[in-house]
């Protein structure tokens, strides 16, 4: 939940008629995805919903760990490390290699950096 910290009011206001505008309706019909889309795009969203997996992507930003590093780093066992590494992995968010009885992790691409920078900025604003 983000906390309403500068007092702003979050009363939702209504429309006091029921006029539909057609036009607009129209424009938003043909360019909304499928909904097996947005469907995907939920499911990517709700993997940034856990902080645990925010703190593994953050040290993924800085260098490509294996699990032992990162169990080490955020203080956690090597088996909660990987069960998160798992569901980022899924969603294609890392990628990982082995090396010898070593598993390194490292973000799958930009786009992972991005997002959160996006999401920093949001937050920030």
């Amino acid at each position: 939940m983000i906390s309403n910290m500068n007092n702003i009011d979050d009363t939702v206001e209504c429309c006091d008629c029921n006029e539909v505008h057609e036009e607009l309706l129209k424009i938003v019909n043909e360019t909304m995805p499928e909904e097996t889309e947005l469907y995907d795009l939920a499911e990517l969203f709700k993997v940034f919903g856990d902080s645990t997996r925010i703190r593994i992507l953050f040290v993924l930003f800085e260098a490509e760990v294996c699990v032992c590093d990162l169990a080490k780093v955020l203080n956690m066992t090597q088996s909660a490390i990987s069960h998160q590494l798992r569901i980022l992995k899924q969603n294609k968010l890392v990628n990982s290699r082995r090396e010898g009885k070593s598993v390194f992790y490292s973000l799958a691409d930009g786009h992972v950096r991005t997002i959160i920078a996006q999401g920093r900025e949001h937050i920030e604003e």
